[in-house]
């Protein structure tokens, strides 16, 4: 038997298991309202899906807790439909499909390090840091005396990723990217 957790224990990126599925905690609230049981309002993601969906459990209600280690590998290669990683400790490759790794790609150079996510053994995804430092390969030049405020042109870095950045910044600048929002933070 698995090790129940209740919902007084909940925190913040733990895993559970509801009606089979694994889900991870993004946020939770406990409610006491004046009248009426105590509750727990959630924000879960799916680990299969990505889905992430707000659900209402009633106070000490217990769930299955599902063991989780992050492990740093690093990215090897793009196979197609399946992404290559090397565990780092092991030197053991660890093939993900491509759908599930999609967004985090578009951050990642080959041979770049990442901590992975693996769920009762198995992988289940990237932790990605918050932010990147890539390089611009491709981008309009600004014109000068184009100065108005909060005005962007889109940049290609040399991940292929493309990010809306102002009009100062030109080929070969390295910026700083958020990867969660995919956007434009600073020049690094």
């Amino acid at each position: 038997m698995a090790e129940a957790v209740n919902t007084n224990q909940f925190k913040n990126g733990m895993h559970i298991e509801v009606e089979g599925d694994v889900w991870r905690i993004v946020e939770f609230q406990h409610v006491k309202p004046g009248k009426g049981g105590a509750f727990v309002r959630t924000r879960l993601k799916a680990l299969e899906s990505g889905a992430v969906v707000d659900r209402t459990f009633r106070a000490g209600e217990k769930f299955p807790r599902v063991h989780t280690e992050v492990k740093n590998v690093q990215y090897l290669y793009d196979a197609g439909d399946e992404v290559v990683f090397m565990d780092e400790e092991t030197y053991e490759q660890i093939q993900l499909p491509r759908a599930s790794v999609e967004d985090e790609l578009q951050f990642l150079l080959p041979s770049s390090s990442v901590p992975m996510l693996a769920v009762d053994g198995r992988p289940a995804g990237l932790q990605m840091p918050a932010s990147v430092e890539l390089t611009v390969t491709e981008t309009e030049p600004g014109i000068r005396g184009d100065t108005v405020s909060n005005v962007t042109k889109p940049a290609t870095l040399e991940t292929g990723a493309v990010v809306q950045v102002p009009l100062f910044v030109n080929v070969g600048d390295r910026l700083k990217v958020d990867t969660r929002e995919k956007r434009y933070i600073s020049r690094a």
